[in-house]
């Protein structure tokens, strides 16, 4: 099986590298030539465009940043649709609109070509390290045939609907990941201002009811002032403004995401866009003038 793979950007790079760990003949295109080579370097070909990378495969994995670069790579002019072969398959790892990935799916389907939705979890290091969390949306014969290629570069990849169900999940896991991240900001600001030390309050709540997968990984980030990006502030806005869209969609009321995507519209105006978005901390050291550290 021949794959090709476009976007190779924080995420799509290390999955990219972890598809040939474990094997597939795989051709890859970006726009950033030095992301080309270092893949390339890794044992992948090099496509002089979608539509080269789209030629030759059989299966096409794409991971930009949005729908409208989603739409721009599978369907507009010198997009892979125009030369995707009838009965190659799409999987799309970018999180999206869900509306956006049922869009695509019917145009693909038009030329017999059959798409899963298969946004990611985990940020970088779950990239790198290979143990991503899968939310996939389509076709269960079509699931069933890749999946063991999103276990190349997952631990948990599950079916959870019809097509755009997968980004309608990670919708909901980045709800869940956004309201947790100011949470923690907000206790452990909290505990500092009252005389007790972020790092016992982590110590001691991280093994109970509080504790998360969330709060092991940016807890640590917080108190030491490492905002480098696994995940940046500006690419949890574009999730929290599609889950926006999608919950208006279907009258849903979502006002703890609403507040935290205020927050992060402030930082951004603050020039925090490229923090990971652990430096929701920044929002409440705002408030008090006050530094979190160990």
């Amino acid at each position: 099986m021949k794959i090709g793979f476009v976007g190779l950007g924080i995420m799509g790079k290390p999955m990219a590298k972890n598809l040939l760990k474990a094997g597939y003949d795989l051709t890859v295109y970006d726009l950033n030539s030095d992301a080309v080579a270092e893949v390339v370097a890794c044992g992948a070909a090099a496509g002089k465009s979608i539509k080269d990378v789209a030629a030759i495969a059989d299966l096409l994995i794409t991971m930009v940043p949005n729908s409208p670069q989603v739409k721009q790579v599978l369907l507009e002019e010198g997009g892979a649709i125009e030369t995707l072969r009838e009965g190659a398959v799409v999987i799309d790892c970018s999180s999206i609109n869900p509306i956006a990935s049922r869009e695509v799916a019917a145009e693909l389907a038009k030329k017999n070509i059959e798409m899963l939705d298969a946004p990611v979890s985990g940020g970088e290091p779950k990239a790198i390290d290979g143990t991503l969390a899968f939310m996939v949306g389509g076709k269960q014969e079509v699931f069933d045939r890749f999946k063991p290629v999103l276990e190349k570069m997952g631990s948990s990849v599950v079916l959870c609907g019809d097509i755009g169900a997968g980004n309608v999940t990670k919708l909901c896991n980045q709800i869940v990941v956004a309201v947790n991240i100011a949470g923690l900001a907000e206790a452990l600001t909290l505990g500092q201002q009252a005389g007790v030390a972020p790092e016992k309050i982590f110590e001691a709540i991280k093994g109970g009811l509080a504790g998360s997968t969330v709060m092991n990984a940016k807890a640590p980030m917080m108190m030491d002032q490492n905002f480098k990006p696994g995940f940046r502030i500006n690419l949890h806005i574009k999730d929290l403004n599609n889950v926006v869209d999608a919950a208006g969609t279907v009258n849903s009321p979502i006002p703890l995401t609403q507040s935290v995507l205020e927050m992060m519209k402030i930082l951004r105006r603050d020039g925090n866009a490229t923090c990971d978005h652990s430096a929701l901390l920044k929002y409440y050291e705002k408030l008090t003038g006050e530094t979190l550290h160990r």
